[in-house]
């Protein structure tokens, strides 16, 4: 994949240089985070719509905390991680009182 740093003009800075490595890191620390979150979510989605209630609570467990790690470490912003995880939880507990009733 072509980074930010292949495009831009060749930089002679040492300083510069060093700040195109650290951005090409974190990026790609922080794409695989987003990854992970689509994962998880996705994980979530599929055991709700399959009306598997144990393993939609344990995998919706999983999906908080991965979503909330990735808020602290700032990948995602606090009020999109808000968002996600009730949304989720929202679905898995339609289907617990589907599930009851």
């Amino acid at each position: 994949m072509q980074t930010l740093a292949a495009k831009s003009a060749p930089k002679k800075n040492l300083s510069a240089l060093k700040r195109d490595r650290q951005t090409e890191k974190r990026n790609e620390r922080n794409r695989t985070e987003r990854t992970k979150i689509k994962s998880v979510i996705k994980a979530v989605e599929a055991s709700v719509k399959a009306s598997e209630k144990d393993t939609s609570v344990s995998a919706l467990q999983k999906a908080i905390k991965t979503i909330s790690s990735a808020s602290s470490k700032g990948i995602i912003h606090k009020n999109n991680a808000s968002r996600k995880i009730s949304r989720l939880t929202k679905k898995v507990n339609a289907l617990s009182k589907t599930a009851e009733a």
